[in-house]
C-alpha cells in the first residue's frame, strides 16, 4: 500500500480522490491546510506529495519551496484552479514533479500519481544503487548525499539543479537542446517552457561560475542548448 499525502481544502476533492486512490491501492492521508500539511510532509514519509496552490493560510508554492529546503525530495503534483502560465512555471521552478489543471479528469488523476510513484521507486533504487563521486576542477557532485562542493565549499542547490548539474556532469562534451533537458530532468515534456531550463542555467551558474561572462563548466552550445565542459580534469 502506497502513502500518498494530499494538502487540499476542499473536502469534496479530497474525498474523491481518496475513493479513486484507494482503486490502485493507494493510502490518503488528508490536511485541510498548509500548515498542517507542511507539518506532516516534514516529519513522515510519503511516496507522493498532492498539492494544491490556493491554500486559506500558506500558498502551495511555498509549502513546495519548504519541503524541498528540508532536502525531503518526495514527489510532488501540485494542483490549481487557475490554468496561467506563471503558476506552472513558478511550480516547476520550486521544485514540484508535476503540475494538474482542476478541473482533472479522475483518470488522469489516477495516472499521474501512478507517474509519481513509479518515479518515487525509481529514486529510492538509485539512492541505494548509486554511491558515485563526480570531479571537475574544483567543482564536486556526491550523488548519494547529494552534495555539491566548489572549492570545498558546499553549495546550495534545488533538486532539479541538482539533477541539471548531475546529467551534465556526467555527460561532458555532450550538447542537450532545452527540450531534451526538460523531459530528462522534468521527467514529462513540457513543450513551450523552455525558458523554466534557461532560469535553471541562470542560476547554476550564479552559484559554481567564478565569471559569468565567460562560463568555465556550463557551455552554451549556440543553435543547439548546453552542454559540461570536457576540457577540465
Amino acid at each position: 500500500m502506497k502513502k500518498i499525502l494530499m494538502i487540499e481544502d476542499d473536502p469534496s476533492i479530497v474525498e474523491l480522490a481518496s475513493i479513486h486512490l484507494k482503486d490502485i491501492h493507494c493510502e490518503l492521508t488528508k490536511a485541510y491546510n498548509g500548515f498542517e500539511g507542511l507539518h506532516l510532509a516534514n516529519t513522515n514519509s510519503y511516496d507522493a506529495i498532492i498539492l494544491d496552490i490556493m491554500l486559506p493560510d500558506i500558498d502551495g508554492i511555498e509549502i513546495c519551496k519548504r519541503i524541498r529546503a528540508e532536502k525531503n525530495f518526495t514527489p510532488i503534483m501540485m494542483l490549481t484552479a487557475r490554468s496561467e502560465e506563471i503558476d506552472k512555471i513558478i511550480g516547476l521552478e520550486t521544485g514540484a514533479d508535476d503540475y494538474l489543471t482542476k478541473p482533472f479528469s479522475i483518470r488522469e488523476f489516477t495516472a499521474r500519481v501512478k507517474a509519481l510513484i513509479r518515479r518515487s521507486e525509481i529514486n529510492s533504487t538509485e539512492q541505494v544503487i548509486v554511491d558515485e563521486v563526480l570531479q571537475c576542477g574544483n567543482l564536486q557532485l556526491d550523488t548519494q548525499k547529494r552534495k555539491v562542493l566548489l572549492e570545498d565549499q558546499k553549495i546550495e542547490l534545488t533538486p532539479k539543479e541538482f539533477d541539471l548539474l548531475y546529467l551534465f556532469m556526467s555527460n561532458p562534451g555532450i550538447s542537450y537542446s532545452r527540450e531534451t533537458l526538460l523531459n530528462l530532468v522534468w521527467g514529462y515534456e513540457f513543450s513551450g517552457y523552455e525558458h523554466t531550463v534557461n532560469s535553471h542555467i541562470n542560476r547554476l551558474r550564479t552559484k559554481i561560475e567564478p565569471n559569468l561572462t565567460n562560463p568555465k563548466y556550463i557551455l552554451t552550445t549556440w543553435g543547439i542548448g548546453y552542454r559540461f565542459t570536457d576540457e577540465i580534469k
